[in-house]
């Protein structure tokens, strides 16, 4: 069995089965069903299953659902290690994932899979490895991530939640460590490091790219946050 990736959907009838090798469950769109010996529920967008060797798993989707699938030979040490079977994604897997999605739908290439797959795997290596999240934070989180550039209140992400304020502020640290607006404004940092590290976008565009209508406010928070001044960190990338 070579390492590789693939675009899956699957039935509403359930069906079980086990393999000789690893095997990863990404949602792109809509979520699966699943049972393994260490974990029995859903599995949406923004999470991964690993279903290890061996492994005896039932599984059931809505057909209109849409998987990338990793068959992998050997897991990632901090994967291989990890207690849990079911893990939130971070930003940049996400996004990757959707690529990953439209590469292997419109070309075969073996080149540009293998390649694909490499970088999959170093995406893989930067995990944290959360505990599986409740679906309402999940739900959250894909919203900010995808409305950096938009005003986020507490207020306004709580509501997508389909919680009180208190609730969810409660509910959100306790699945996160973080604060919903600390969560904000690290994501927030950590995308106009990106871009400035690989655009040519001008600092004030940047600013509005994650969410700053100020730009100086968005410079005193850059250099909390990096210790430098974005035009300082753009001087030493």
């Amino acid at each position: 069995m070579n390492n590789s990736l693939s675009i899956r959907s699957y039935t509403k009838q359930t069906k079980t089965h086990r393999h000789t090798y690893h095997q990863l469950v990404l949602p792109i769109q809509g979520s699966i069903s699943i049972e393994i010996p260490t974990y029995a529920g859903s599995v949406s967008v923004g999470e991964c299953v690993v279903i290890r060797s061996g492994e005896q798993h039932c599984f059931k989707a809505d057909e209109a659902a849409r998987f990338v699938v990793a068959d992998m030979t050997t897991l990632p040490s901090n994967i291989n290690e990890c207690s849990e079977a079911v893990f939130a994604t971070n930003a940049p897997l996400q996004s990757y994932l959707l690529f990953v999605d439209l590469q292997l739908t419109y070309q075969v290439n073996a080149a540009v899979e293998q390649s694909l797959f490499h970088l999959f795997e170093q995406l893989l290596t930067q995990q944290s490895l959360n505990t599986h999240i409740d679906p309402r934070i999940r739900r959250v989180q894909s919203y900010i991530f995808e409305h950096l550039d938009a005003p986020l209140t507490i207020s306004n992400l709580a509501e997508k939640a389909h919680l009180s304020p208190t609730q969810f502020k409660k509910l959100f640290k306790e699945q996160t460590h973080k604060s919903p607006l600390d969560f904000v404004m690290i994501q927030r940092m950590e995308k106009a490091k990106a871009l400035l590290t690989h655009s040519d976008s001008p600092i004030g565009l940047v600013a509005e790219q994650v969410g700053y209508t100020d730009c100086s406010a968005f410079s005193r928070r850059f250099r909390q946050y990096v210790g430098l001044s974005p035009r300082e960190f753009t001087t030493h990338r």
